[in-house]
């Protein structure tokens, strides 16, 4: 009998990954031309500078820490330490077990590094500073089907671009520290 039921914990835990990865990666045609709309509206200055509403936000500066912390702890946690430890390699033990948790803090980790994003546009300083990683965070998206496939920098290059967001956060007066997200927080993305 624990056979069936260890088959069902995993059915259970693939379907609700990928419940929460189709819902956090999901959008829909109405928000993606309000938003080309707004980019459109607003014309490109030389230094970027909080001028629309929507781009004010109080406390951007500890938010931006918040979230880049819980992107980096998560990647570390979650990714940096398993891919260390071989665990992502074909044949490794635990090595289902330990893609689906690294797809999961990969999917948290690139949704709190865009709301950092997000939060770092209403900071002239921390815009400037992070204005070069988009191309890497945007990068982020493919990690999951990287590591499946068994691809030994993908891991590499999330540690890479976490590295770069705190170098940018320490170098606008928000230093980012590590901070491992609970179970919950996980879930809630």
């Amino acid at each position: 009998m624990p056979v069936p039921i260890r088959r069902l914990v995993v059915a259970l835990t693939l379907c609700c990954a990928l419940v929460a990865g189709a819902t956090a990666c999901g959008g829909s045609e109405k928000n993606s031309t309000k938003d080309t709309a707004a980019a459109q509206a607003v014309p490109a200055g030389d230094s970027p500078s909080p001028t629309t509403s929507a781009e004010k936000r109080k406390f951007a500066k500890t938010r931006f820490v918040v979230d880049a912390g819980l992107a980096a702890g998560a990647t570390y946690q979650w990714i940096v330490k398993p891919w260390k430890a071989g665990k992502f390699k074909k044949g490794a033990k635990g090595r289902k077990t330990a893609l689906v948790k690294a797809a999961l803090a990969g999917a948290f980790a690139y949704n709190r590094l865009k709301a950092a994003q997000k939060n770092a546009k209403a900071d002239p300083a921390l815009s400037k500073a992070l204005q070069p990683l988009s191309s890497g965070i945007e990068s982020l998206k493919n990690l999951p089907s990287k590591l499946r496939k068994g691809d030994e920098n993908a891991a590499s290059s999330f540690n890479d671009v976490i590295g770069g967001v705190k170098d940018a956060g320490k170098s606008a007066g928000a230093p980012v520290k590590d901070q491992v997200p609970s179970a919950s927080q996980l879930s809630k993305g």
